[in-house]
């Protein structure tokens, strides 16, 4: 199982502006996270991944077979869960997961099977014969979910899928996410970097359409050693630290002091000085600014 992106390039204002540019890679199953901040690239990527958009040049194969002669074939090898939950207020639950199995051509018995599994897998059973306009957030994402799974996809396309979720929501999508990933090739478009730092095997970092780093969270963060560091310093010599070419991560006070974390390829010459462990918020600022 492997699908391929081979310099996949979309491009805007006849050419001036370019949403995704050469963008190459190849996937097996696992978890992949799409990092990135708005505006980067990630869902005209997915938008070409699923077709809805064409694009200008490069192509995508499935198992060496360019899929934009696989058609319907590989559309029925596609979940995909939106950002935007654009979901009809008025149907229950279980009307929604109807509507979209017939939408993705299933046959009443097989629909029937994968609703009662997926509405017990995504712990919605008993709110079933709710109407959706009831449902909280974190309620209406694991619902765009199942509908995802219906079709028992192969490649599953997850854009933001915590997006507006409180804490716990959060954490309860990504256990989900990481329990059913399992023999598919999964990939999580996100900026927020807590979605994917425990459940992807692999990261992508994009900016301005580019694949420009890539890596296993392990991989990134063995990148950065020796480069991250806390310098102590009064308020005052804080607009001090990026003259000298180091990047300033946040602070915090610390009694008198402030503790500022900062990224540099060379120990600061400053302040009290300690070498901190990289994280991936550390990588993703590191490539993204």
């Amino acid at each position: 199982m492997e699908l391929v992106l081979e310099k996949l390039s979309k491009s805007y204002d006849g050419g001036k502006t370019y949403a995704c540019k050469d963008f190459t890679k190849s996937f097996a199953p696992g978890v992949y996270g799409l990092l990135g901040a708005n505006g980067a690239g990630k869902s005209t990527l997915i938008n070409l991944m699923t077709q809805n958009l064409k694009a200008d040049s490069g192509k995508i194969t499935w198992n060496g077979t360019n899929v934009a002669s696989m058609g319907k074939e590989y559309r029925a090898l596609l979940g995909y869960m939106p950002q935007q939950q654009n979901l009809y207020d008025t149907f229950t639950g279980e009307e929604f997961l109807w509507y979209m199995a017939a939408l993705k051509g299933l046959k009443k018995k097989q629909a029937k099977e994968k609703i009662d599994s997926l509405l017990h897998t995504v712990n919605l059973e008993k709110d079933r014969f709710k109407k959706i306009h009831t449902y909280s957030g974190g309620m209406k994402q694991r619902l765009l979910i199942a509908q995802a799974l219906l079709n028992d996809p192969s490649i599953l396309i997850m854009d933001e899928p915590t997006a507006g979720l409180d804490p716990e929501e959060r954490i309860r999508i990504r256990t989900f996410i990481s329990q059913i990933a399992s023999g598919k090739i999964v990939m999580i478009a996100t900026h927020v970097i807590s979605d994917i730092e425990f459940i992807a095997k692999e990261i992508l970092l994009v900016r301005q359409g580019e694949l420009i780093q890539q890596g296993s969270p392990k991989q990134l963060l063995q990148e950065l050693e020796d480069m991250v560091w806390n310098v102590y310093v009064q308020e005052e010599q804080i607009n001090e630290i990026e003259k000298n070419g180091s990047k300033l991560v946040n602070i915090t006070y610390v009694g008198d002091e402030i503790c500022a974390r900062v990224l540099s390829s060379t120990r600061p010459e400053m302040g009290r000085v300690e070498k901190a462990q990289p994280t991936l918020e550390d990588v993703y600022l590191y490539y993204e600014t």
